[in-house]
């Protein structure tokens, strides 16, 4: 018989004669066999030739076919079988299982007995008389074959299937390897043979039995009887009925021609079959058979689930980032190829950070106030203060393949590395990363600027020399604030609540492009979510460099945890199915700035939620929380990134492939003229970060005093009234940009 799977199994067309010139008597045949055997092992060897195709025309002499055999090396190695590796959440959950082979590799003691009698009993009756070649049975072959003219018969051990099996799992995925492991020549057989004949020495029958269970295909994707079970009984092995052990004894002859659901009939005919077998070799009854055979297919069957994309509860994304860590972080093997060998081989037990609960709230806010068929995305990620645990990763769009359904494989929360796009620009989210670096340069938290409402972009410092505004006196050589009224003078604590563009590039220039670009990359910032690296110009300050939400998620729960930066991490504890421990990277933590200036931020961040852009986005349970808006030219990227003193959470809202700008648009089934960080995103945000905290005490930050400035008379209002406040989502970039400073529309390739 020949098998279309690519795991071959025991099959008649494995040994074969060809069609006799003319016929011979059964006792003829035995006679030239026998003169062609002799009594040593290389004749058994020799012996397949008669069996192979073209055996005749070979003239192989017994000299040649014993140099050819002693000149293969016994050294026979079994690789470790690939496995499903199961991931899990922090409570234990599975949430996805991905596997290149779903395979789960048991012990003897936890298969039926009924499953290895049915298997050798329709396979190969005389393993445990026979050795690694069985003569009577190759007879058996030769005569019947020679009787009926074709090949009905074949003659292979199953230790020679074992051994066959073995090689082609050694092929992996190369499908000349395995076309060449699965070539019906001479050589190849001598090969089996030998190494079979190792095998015997050193295995026991059991052994083998049990190997050889763990490593045949039964269709549908499952490797191994015990993902047999689970496939079509949605049972262990350990746990299977006589009849249901013998429709998946059956099976392996050929995996396509008695599948149960295609061919029900021809799979139970089948079944039926190897109860006779085990009749005949006295393994059950005919009582037990007659009942049996009276039974249904009874299948209880579970479509095969694999990769991130069965992941529950919207977690293909973090499944998926999951999945980079272990085959980029050198922890889980030197090379690159070692960490595709680890995941590839599968087996594992992947111990996650995944908070389940956090995660539902954060993927029902995304998918309540975005939906999937808006012309616009949200991802929202949430990171634990002082670990770095990304606890929630969640976007609007789901994880598939079918773009009809706005599915998508880029995951928009992370960097492209990690299998995101190539990032949002972050607007004024970046703000606080300047004020961080100014404060850790020494200016006081009452840093005062003139903030005029627009001004030229002033001549700065980088780290190797000079920013030159070549565009002075030119639209494109200016930055405006969002609102006319925003004029200064300005402190620090106004200034960020409302957003002032020109406060934030005065002290850039005081304190350099090169420590702001330093103070970003100690919170993790150390390029832009492509790869690229960062710039060097003004705008950088203003939020114009390209980020994924993890990487701000994560900016942010440094603030919360007082400056302690922890590098995001995924995975907890990873274990094989035996048990044994693999190691994971240690947390990577360090204090990237003093607590005070961390303090000084959180107290500013704070007057934001309270007083600023994000007066309106308040939790359910009233707990202080800290964070800033940020809004890119035309509205094509809004962002809200806030946080209580243990969780912090970044949403972007905006469209990853087209830019769209986001005025007069409808978004979640509401209409928007135009869309701001505290509009857009910020909802989003409170509504998942208020399910999330329900359970979580509260944790107030440390925060320092800072004095409120002196009102400020706006001239041009009436009787010198008070200044408006900014607009409710915080400023944009402004249309203008002097020569050298990238523009915002880059297209994600999302």
């Amino acid at each position: 018989m020949s098998r279309k799977s690519r795991i071959p199994a025991p099959d008649p067309g494995d040994t074969w004669v060809p069609r006799p010139r003319r016929r011979e008597t059964p006792l003829g045949l035995v006679g030239h066999t026998a003169t062609f055997l002799g009594s040593s092992v290389l004749g058994g060897v020799l012996l397949a030739g008669i069996v192979l195709p073209g055996a005749g025309a070979i003239g192989l002499g017994a000299k040649n076919g014993a140099e050819s055999f002693e000149s293969i090396p016994d050294d026979f190695k079994t690789p470790p079988l690939t496995q499903a590796t199961q991931i899990f959440d922090a409570k234990g959950g599975l949430i996805a299982k991905v596997y290149e082979r779903d395979r789960t590799v048991i012990p003897a003691e936890q298969m039926s007995p009924l499953i290895r009698h049915a298997q050798v009993d329709i396979e190969d009756a005389r393993f445990y008389e026979h050795g690694a070649v069985d003569l009577k049975g190759i007879l058996r072959a030769i005569t019947k074959n020679a009787e009926s003219g074709a090949t009905v018969q074949g003659a292979s051990t199953l230790t020679q299937q074992y051994v066959k099996n073995v090689n082609v799992e050694k092929a992996g995925d190369d499908p000349v390897a395995v076309a060449e492991a699965q070539r019906k020549t001479l050589g190849r057989k001598i090969q089996e043979l030998k190494y079979a004949i190792k095998l015997e020495e050193d295995l026991t029958k059991d052994q083998i039995l049990t190997n050889y269970l763990n490593i045949t295909f039964y269709g549908h994707q499952a490797y191994g009887i015990e993902a047999a079970s689970q496939r079509y009984f949605a049972k262990d092995a350990k746990d299977l009925t006589l009849p249901e052990a013998a429709m998946l004894a059956g099976l392996v002859q050929n995996p396509s021609q008695y599948d149960p659901k295609l061919h029900p009939v021809a799979a139970q005919k089948r079944r039926d079959t190897v109860i006779d077998k085990m009749v005949e070799n006295k393994h059950i009854t005919a009582d037990q058979a007659r009942e049996a055979k009276a039974a249904p297919l009874g299948l209880n069957y579970r479509d095969p689930q694999n990769g991130c994309i069965t992941a529950r509860a919207g977690m293909g994304f973090f499944c998926d980032y999951v999945r980079h860590v272990v085959k980029q972080d050198p922890a889980f093997g030197k090379s690159a190829a070692d960490r595709k060998k680890l995941w590839d081989q599968g087996g594992l037990n992947i111990f996650t950070t995944m908070d389940p609960e956090k995660q539902a709230a954060a993927q029902k806010a995304v998918s309540d106030l975005v939906y999937v068929t808006d012309p616009v995305s949200a991802a929202m990620t949430m990171v634990e203060p002082g670990t770095g645990d990304i606890l929630a990763m969640a976007q609007t769009r789901p994880y598939g393949l079918a773009k009809e359904k706005n599915e998508t494989v880029v995951n928009y929360n992370v960097d492209a590395v990690m299998g995101g796009g190539i990032g949002f620009q972050p607007g004024s989210n970046f703000k606080p990363i300047v004020a961080a670096a100014a404060l850790e340069a020494g200016l006081p938290p009452t840093q005062s600027y003139s903030a005029p409402n627009r001004m030229d972009w002033p001549t700065m410092s980088t780290c190797n020399g000079t920013w030159k505004n070549l565009s002075k006196g030119k639209k494109e050589g200016t930055i405006p604030n969002e609102s006319a009224s925003e004029v200064g003078p300005y402190e620090l604590k106004e200034a960020m609540a409302k957003s002032v563009n020109t406060y934030f590039v005065q002290m850039e220039q005081e304190i350099g492009l090169c420590a702001v670009k330093q103070m970003a990359n100690k919170l993790g910032v150390t390029a832009k979510a492509s790869g690229e690296a960062l710039q060097e110009v003004p705008a950088i300050g203003l939020g114009t460099q390209e980020v994924s939400p993890l990487t701000m998620a994560n900016v942010y729960a440094t603030f919360a945890a007082r400056g302690r930066y922890c590098a995001p991490a995924a995975i907890t504890r990873i274990s094989t199915v035996d048990g044994k421990d693999v190691p994971v990277p240690p947390a990577k933590c360090d204090q990237v700035m003093s607590q005070n200036t961390a303090d000084v931020v959180n107290t500013v961040l704070l007057g934001v939620t309270e007083k600023g852009t994000g007066k309106d986005l308040g939790l359910d349970d009233g707990r202080q929380i800290a964070g800033k808006t940020g809004t890119t030219d035309e509205k094509k990227s809004a962002w809200f990134t806030g946080y209580t003193g243990n969780l912090a959470g970044s949403v972007w809202l905006g469209s990853p492939g087209t830019k769209v700008p986001m005025k007069n648009i409808r978004i979640g089934g509401h209409y928007q003229e135009e869309v701001f960080g505290a509009t857009g995103p910020g909802p989003i945000w409170r509504q998942a970060m208020s399910d999330a905290v329900k359970s979580m005490p509260e944790d107030d930050f440390t925060t320092v005093y800072i004095p409120d400035p002196p009102p400020k008379r706006d001239p041009a209002g009436p009787s010198g009234s008070p200044s408006a406040s900014g607009s409710p989502g915080g400023s944009t970039q402004g249309p203008g940009r002097p020569h050298g400073t990238p523009t915002p529309d880059h297209s994600d390739d999302g």
